[in-house]
This record gives structure tokens, C-alpha cells and sequence, in this order.
């Protein structure tokens, strides 16, 4: 089997996990849509205009942004379940760079997000808040760019956990940093001088600044950047996970050896 082919197999395997859980798809709107409508229209009353739009159209590629995050870090979840059910295990002693095993998990998470954030669009663009200004290429390329960096964060995260109660605390720490020291609720220069240089280092800014590209509200970086800071993010993060992965699977060998 080639590596392409091991690739798609893992992370088709995370996609069709996703669609028998119906609940879960109908759940992951219900956070976006409660800031979009809750909290947005709550903040426009304060602060009526961003960069010239209203805060809710400000607001709408944070909200696709915060899909994408909350849907691949909970995607890339399931690698902590994996190692607790010995299926890591498996995919770690297959014969394939251990690299591949992570940018296979790293895919399935992505995709899995992609989904959701297709799914609001649906839901949002009836309202209006995808004009015809809109770029959707770039919108497009938007959401590819911030799964992947935010799949590759979460597999970052797991290649360092033991087990899904490690995961779900880590993901904690970790996730709402990032989704806060980013572009998703207010501009970055707002921000004070050590909070905007660590939002600049965020990949996900980056993600988000993207869609802002796309939908024209006010990006705060220009494309080059954010697309290097992402790729070179992304395969940062799979290089050190694949370590990371590679040196468990030498650990539990030596294990094994000792025990017999």
C-alpha cells in the first residue's frame, strides 16, 4: 500500500466516524451560531462598527474560524482514544514512516472540520452574510488553510498524552489561548504590544485572517504571510509529533522485550 493510499484509508476512516454521529454535526453549529447572534448582536450594540462593517459581518469569519478550531481539535481527539483502544499502536507498528501516520490523522481531523464549516455556510449564507463581494476561492483556500493548521495543533497536542482525560484537560489549556489571541473577535492591533506580537506568532491568526481576505472585513496580514506561517506551522508540527510517536512506539517495544 502506498503512503497516499494509507493516508486516505485513516483519514476516511475519521469522516465516516463523523457522519454516524448525526448529534455531533447538529451540536458543533450550536456554538457559532449562540456568539454569532448571542454574543455578536449583544456586542454590536457597544460596538457598532469594526473597520467600517458591522460587528456581526466583523464577526463571521471568527465564527467559521472557531468551527474549524473546536471541530479539529475534538476530531483530533480521537487519536487519545486510539492509543487507549491499541489502535495507534497498530497504525505505529505498520510499515509506514510514523510522519505519515500523524499527517493521516492530521487530514482525517481537517476534513471532518471542513464539513462542519460547509455546513454553516449553508446555514449562514440565507442571511446574507456572504455577499457578492465575497472571494470563494480564497474563502475556499481560507478554511483548508486554518483546518489544516488547526489538525495539526491538535495532533501536536496528542503525540504528549497518555490517555483521553490527558487530552481533553491539555486541549483545554491550549485551545482557548489560541482561539483568544487570534482575529476571530476583535482586530489584532487592538490588542496591547505582548498579547499582538503572540496573536502575529498564532497560526490560527493566521487562518482567520485568511477569511478575512475573503470576505473583505479588515484582514490584518497579507496573504504571503499568512500561508507561510501556516505551512510552515503545519509541518513543523507533524515533523515533531511524528517524533514524538516514534519514540513511544520504541518505548513500548523495549517494554515488551523486558516483559518476555
Amino acid at each position: 500500500m502506498s503512503a497516499a493510499q494509507a493516508v486516505g484509508a485513516v483519514a476516511m476512516r475519521d469522516v465516516r466516524k463523523l457522519f454516524r454521529q448525526r448529534g455531533r454535526l447538529l451540536a458543533s453549529m450550536i456554538r457559532p451560531l449562540l456568539w454569532l447572534v448571542v454574543i455578536g448582536g449583544g456586542f454590536a450594540a457597544t460596538e457598532p462598527a469594526v473597520r467600517g462593517a458591522g460587528y456581526q459581518s466583523f464577526l463571521v469569519p471568527g465564527v467559521l474560524g472557531m468551527t474549524v478550531l473546536f471541530g479539529a481539535a475534538l476530531a483530533a481527539l480521537a487519536t487519545g482514544y486510539d492509543k487507549e483502544s491499541g489502535v495507534m499502536r497498530m497504525l505505529i507498528i505498520a510499515p509506514l514512516e510514523h510522519a505519515w501516520i500523524v499527517a493521516a490523522k492530521a487530514a482525517g481531523a481537517a476534513a471532518v472540520a471542513l464539513i462542519q464549516a460547509v455546513l454553516l455556510l449553508i446555514i449562514l449564507a440565507p442571511f446574507g452574510y456572504f455577499g457578492a463581494e465575497v472571494s470563494w476561492p480564497w474563502l475556499a483556500v481560507g478554511l483548508a488553510a486554518t483546518a489544516l493548521a488547526c489538525a495539526c495543533l491538535g495532533m501536536l497536542v496528542a503525540a504528549w498524552t497518555q490517555s483521553l482525560d490527558n487530552y481533553a484537560g491539555m486541549m483545554n489549556f491550549f485551545i482557548f489561548p489560541v482561539f483568544f489571541l487570534s482575529g476571530s473577535l476583535y482586530p489584532v492591533e487592538r490588542l496591547p504590544g505582548a498579547l499582538r506580537l503572540a496573536a502575529a506568532a498564532n497560526p490560527y491568526t493566521h487562518g482567520v485572517d485568511l477569511l478575512r481576505h475573503a470576505t473583505h472585513t479588515g484582514p490584518a496580514f497579507n496573504r504571503s504571510t499568512d500561508l507561510a506561517v501556516i505551512i510552515v506551522f503545519s509541518v513543523a508540527a507533524i515533523a515533531v509529533a511524528g517524533a514524538r510517536f516514534s519514540a513511544d512506539g520504541v518505548f513500548e517495544s523495549r517494554v515488551r522485550r523486558l516483559a518476555q
